[in-house]
């Protein structure tokens, strides 16, 4: 189990890491484009990463390749919304990007079944940003810790959020 709090802490497998969360905190009543972290216990998602980037990575899940068409839906008044989608147009949440955030994405299985539109969308494990600044929803990490961590983390792992010290 990942367990996430306030102080900005992951803990997995009793060793400590530093994260970061939604700008505005942790919320029980996520909604779309609040940018705030969900709580509570979720599965794990799909693994996706930037291949063409990152090509040593040791994990139990299967890695889905990142690539210019693969984006997560967040728009919540299509029907596709927390969705992936393949889309030419610049809409929603690009998976491909020029900065290094995105070069490895878990989902985190938040509002997925059954999605429930302005519910929130698109909350991943991410790379941190180089300033620690906070995510819009999501949990980042340093990428030699998400790899870290992604080398033993199991499929059927949780994550616990927690709007606790």
């Amino acid at each position: 189990m990942i367990i996430i709090n306030k102080k900005g802490t992951l803990n997995y497998n009793n060793k400590l890491y530093k994260c970061t969360y939604g700008k505005n905190g942790f919320t029980k009543n996520k909604t779309e484009g609040d940018k705030k972290t969900p709580e509570g216990i979720f599965s794990l998602g799909k693994l996706f990463v930037r291949t063409d980037k990152i090509k040593k990575l040791k994990t139990n899940f299967h890695i889905n390749s990142i690539n210019k068409k693969m984006t997560w839906l967040d728009d919540p008044t299509n029907k596709n919304y927390n969705t992936l989608i393949n889309t030419n147009g610049s809409q929603s949440e690009k998976l491909h990007r020029k900065d290094n955030l995105y070069d490895i994405i878990l989902i985190i299985k938040y509002n997925t079944n059954p999605v429930i539109p302005y519910k929130g969308s698109a909350i991943f494990m991410h790379i941190m940003d180089n300033n620690h600044k906070p995510t819009k929803g999501c949990i980042g990490l340093k990428i030699n810790d998400f790899m870290e961590i992604l080398s033993t983390l199991k499929i059927n792992d949780k994550i616990k959020i927690l709007n606790k010290i």
